[in-house]
């Protein structure tokens, strides 16, 4: 296949895979989740689980969102490194979200599981490496940093990296034990069906305009005219809460990925390893289950979607520029190009939970680099802002932190 798409490679691989109605209907619950993308059917599926009577809103059609543009990458670091973390909120606060991370990988192997999954979850290591001869020191302190918090890591020299991946100029690396892949899009969608068969009712090109806060209720009306009457709304929409929340809590980026044609044979060396770089913006790169090499970076910031997608031919040769300096001898073979849009914080850590103009609401808003692990740990705090409890990353996960 050699057409080039703007589309993300996920969107075209499932196609379209379930369809959801509109609101025709007033609607009663206990929880109304908006946002239908991996997030808000995680979030979904643990209100199920936890007895609550749910509904699910989404704008567009279920999961068109960022999930269909994520790489799916599932790891345990965050984009801010442990030590620097550690300088900006404690020890007990950094290592805490790290493991959140780490536990986060585990129980969504044991989640695939349970719903018997067909997205491809798969256990990988991850390889950190020095872009940079600059970034070695540094990088080298990182190592210390998780180690001593007792994660499973080894520190390769360059030497080891070019054995064992056949990479090229790179000055040494964090090789972690922990880590994962999956398809978040067809994920999100098995999560929703299979929470469907449980009462779950989900419904798709329904927009929020309006929320009515009542004692211990809201009354949410969508574009239809219809409304939804919920004790509590648990806001999933990543980025988009950009346009809900007026204070400066978090900055757009666009970044890019590139997926090439299959060809088993060339990958086999991380085949079982996600890869990322000191480089900043750094380039990551995983294997696909169809046997595809996924590589994403250029990341800059989000002025409009017109803007971002304009630069996805410029986006695509700095990509694959990076990608020869590692890889001199190798030539890709492209068979999608597409961008996305994500948030960055200042600290790399999630927003979750209360907000003080939101009444009878919560937000999980996993951003950065491990939106997806972000969002398991939101289950969990889910469930207990749902029973009046607080959650030990709640101080460091709140909003005005």
């Amino acid at each position: 296949m050699d057409l080039k798409s703007n589309e993300p490679f996920w969107l075209l691989k499932n196609g379209l895979t379930t369809s959801y109605p509109s609101l025709k209907s007033n609607e009663n619950c206990d929880v109304l989740v908006i946002g239908g993308g991996i997030t808000g059917s995680l979030i979904a599926h643990q209100m199920i689980s936890e007895g609550y009577k749910t509904v699910l809103i989404d704008k567009r059609e279920i999961c068109n969102g960022s999930t269909s543009a994520t790489t799916s990458m599932l790891q345990y670091e965050i984009d801010v490194p442990l030590f620097e973390l550690t300088e900006m909120i404690g020890e007990k606060g950094a290592v805490a979200s790290y493991k959140a991370c780490s536990d986060a990988i585990d129980r969504l192997e044991k989640l695939s599981k349970l719903i018997k999954s067909d997205a491809g979850f798969k256990r990988k290591k991850s390889l950190y490496f020095a872009a940079k001869k600059k970034d070695v020191n540094w990088l080298q302190k990182e190592y210390k940093a998780r180690k001593n918090a007792g994660f499973d890591v080894k520190w390769l020299e360059a030497a080891q990296i070019t054995e064992q991946f056949e990479f090229e100029n790179t000055y040494g690396g964090i090789l972690s034990k922990q880590g994962a892949s999956i398809d978040a899009f067809k994920f999100a969608h098995e999560l929703l069906e299979h929470n469907g068969k449980k009462g779950l009712k989900v419904f798709d090109k329904t927009e929020m305009k309006k929320v009515e806060y009542h004692k211990g209720f809201n009354l949410v009306k969508v574009d239809s005219g219809f409304q939804i009457r919920a004790k509590k709304i648990l806001y999933c929409i990543g980025y988009e809460s950009k346009n809900l929340l007026k204070e400066n809590f978090v900055d757009l980026k666009s970044t890019y990925a590139i997926v090439s044609e299959i060809d088993d044979d060339k990958f086999k060396n991380i085949s079982s390893t996600l890869v990322w770089n000191t480089d900043d913006p750094y380039i990551y790169m995983r294997t696909t289950d169809d046997g595809r090499l996924l590589i994403g970076g250029g990341d800059e910031d989000f002025y409009a979607a017109e803007k971002r997608d304009a630069l996805l031919n410029q986006k695509e040769k700095e990509i694959l520029k990076n990608l020869k300096k590692i890889k001199p001898d190798y030539h890709f073979y492209t068979d999608f190009v597409w961008a996305g849009t994500f948030g960055e914080t200042k600290d790399g850590l999630p927003y979750i939970g209360e907000h003080k103009k939101f009444k009878n609401s919560y937000f999980v808003l996993g951003f950065g680099g491990n939106g997806i692990t972000f969002s398991v740990t939101g289950m969990e705090m889910a469930a207990l802002f749902m029973k009046n409890k607080k959650h030990l990353l709640s101080e460091y996960f709140k909003f005005g932190r």
